[in-house]
């Protein structure tokens, strides 16, 4: 019997936005048999799956409950022959931020005993996060359960999860691994013996050219991986941007407002009006569905191909090979923002970007914090509480945090993952998606939008009739604004003109009563 591993944390969900407790590993067990989805014989990669147990740490992320998803999809017969089969799993309690995991003792024998494939999705993906909440996350945890699965007496293939933005400091990254600025146990040591604060106030100098502290967790713990690429199957997944799905397990899902998605919403809500952005700069944007199927098909390339140090399995899942530029992301975001409309827009969208920032912050000025002034202000003024400011603030923190990538390209090579590609069956490459040369944007932005406006704004498509009446009227109330700022603005000018005509007429007049007094004396 295969067993699967999957972690479920503490934190509630709310229906409106589906959060995780990025402090917590999340994990669960779960028996499953050798039934695979396909009819006929079983493909390679699900081969490799068969009578397998599968330890999933950041269960109740957004990548870990796709990646759950889909491998319970390849055993869909259990579910026929079993029903009740989920009612098999088994939590087991962890937590990132704690040495070891803070798992039991009899848990960690569990899983030294059955495990045989290991996924590390847990981190904390925010920018901002404390250095040392990052550190302990995204380094230590790394360490810990790198050396729990080398205790493993079955372990076939260890995944880790990094980005494609660990190593942003280079220009060029390709495949390998670069050598950070800091020891990760220098760091840990740090962690475990300053304050939180002082942690906090040397940051700055940690972190060097690094933008953020995610970033830079991320390039050290690759550093990790690297002293243990000689003593157990391991490899590096590095995706890029993560976005809403594609195909499955349903179009366009997402549950987070990270990235991009964050941004399309400000947009299309009325809010953000300018961003700092360079247009002609690549999207790197990957599908959730699509990286999840490449986190599947590079533990079976890892577990099949061991390699050398100099040939370590480390995999760029980028979109470079299939480039979408953030104009033409933004020209098509715009352009069925106007089709389907949000029916809980609270005004019409006019957009542009910059990648200058003074400019930048001229518009901010008086395209965002002038007017929620001026509406904050109205609100007190009737006995409401101002809010555009305090909405405006934290859109200004997400712009520039994602200013970095947005102004700011890399070339990337991914000579391995192209040629992993290669190595898939026909059957494989349509089971398990994730060639990202066959995405074809026009199409799957329209999944993007309408995933973003179902299981975001939890507004359905029945609503499009009423949300389209909606942004009549917010464009005519928009236009009719901008024709009265307009004929405000001509008016002050017409004004002013008269005012310095009055001027030099009044003073010509007294300019010849002048000389002919001279004259005279």
């Amino acid at each position: 019997m295969g067993r699967l591993l999957q972690r479920d944390g503490p934190e509630i969900i709310n229906e409106n936005n589906t959060s995780m407790n990025e402090m917590t590993m999340e994990c669960a067990l779960t028996d499953m048999k050798s039934s695979v989805e396909n009819i006929g014989q079983s493909t390679p990669i699900q081969n490799f799956y068969d009578h397998q147990s599968i330890f999933i740490t950041g269960g109740t992320g957004f990548i870990g409950k796709l990646l759950i998803e889909k491998l319970l999809r390849l055993f869909a017969t259990l579910r026929e022959e079993q029903p009740k089969f989920q009612n098999r799993i088994v939590p087991i309690e962890g937590d990132c931020s704690f040495p070891n995991l803070g798992i039991s003792k009899t848990d960690r024998n569990t899983l030294i005993r059955e495990v045989s494939i290991v996924f590390n999705v847990a981190a904390t993906v925010k920018f901002n996060e404390k250095m040392k909440s990052a550190i302990a996350i995204n380094i230590q945890s790394l360490r810990d359960l790198i050396n729990l699965s080398k205790e493993m007496m079955k372990l076939k293939t260890f995944v880790h999860v990094s980005t494609a933005f660990a190593n942003c400091t280079h220009d060029l990254i390709d495949e390998k691994f670069y050598d950070p600025n800091l020891d990760a146990e220098h760091l840990i040591d740090l962690m475990n013996s300053l304050n939180e604060k002082l942690l906090d106030d040397i940051t700055p100098q940690l972190i060097g050219t690094y933008p953020n502290t995610y970033v830079f967790t991320k390039s050290i713990a690759e550093s990790v991986v690297k002293k243990h690429v000689n003593s157990m199957p391991i490899g590096i997944f590095r995706p890029a941007i993560v976005v809403p799905t594609y195909r499955e397990p349903v179009p366009g899902w997402i549950d987070n407002l990270y990235g991009p998605v964050g941004v399309t919403i400000s947009i299309l809500m009325g809010l953000m009006r300018i961003y700092y952005c360079d247009g002609s700069v690549k999207a790197n944007l990957v599908p959730a569905d699509l990286t999840v199927n490449g986190l599947i098909v590079s533990a079976w390339d890892i577990a099949n191909n061991r390699r050398s140090k100099q040939d370590f399995p480390i995999y760029n899942y980028v979109s470079n090979d299939n480039p979408i530029t953030y104009d033409g992301f933004i020209e098509m975001i715009l352009k069925y923002g106007k089709l389907i409309p949000f029916k809980k827009a609270i005004w019409c969208h006019s957009f542009k970007i910059t990648k200058y920032r003074p400019i930048y912050l001229f518009y901010i000025f008086f395209l965002h914090l002038l007017p929620a002034l001026i509406i904050d202000t109205i609100a007190v003024c009737v006995g409401k509480q101002p809010r555009l400011l305090g909405i405006y603030n934290k859109i200004h923190q997400m712009s520039d945090a994602l200013g970095y990538f947005s102004t700011n390209e890399w070339m990337y090579i991914n000579k391995k993952w192209n040629g992993l590609m290669r190595k898939l069956t026909s059957e494989d490459r349509k089971l398990f998606f994730c060639d990202i040369k066959d995405l074809i944007w026009s199409d799957y932005l329209l999944t993007y939008f309408l995933g973003i406006r179902k299981y975001i704004l939890k507004d359905p498509i029945e609503t499009l009739p009423q949300a389209l009446i909606k942004w009549q009227r917010l464009y005519w109330m928009h236009q009719s604004l901008k024709l009265v700022i307009i004929c405000g603005f001509l008016i002050f000018i017409w004004a002013d003109m008269s005012l310095q005509t009055a001027s030099s007429q009044s003073a010509f007049r007294q300019s010849p009563k002048r000389h002919l007094t001279s004259a005279c004396a």
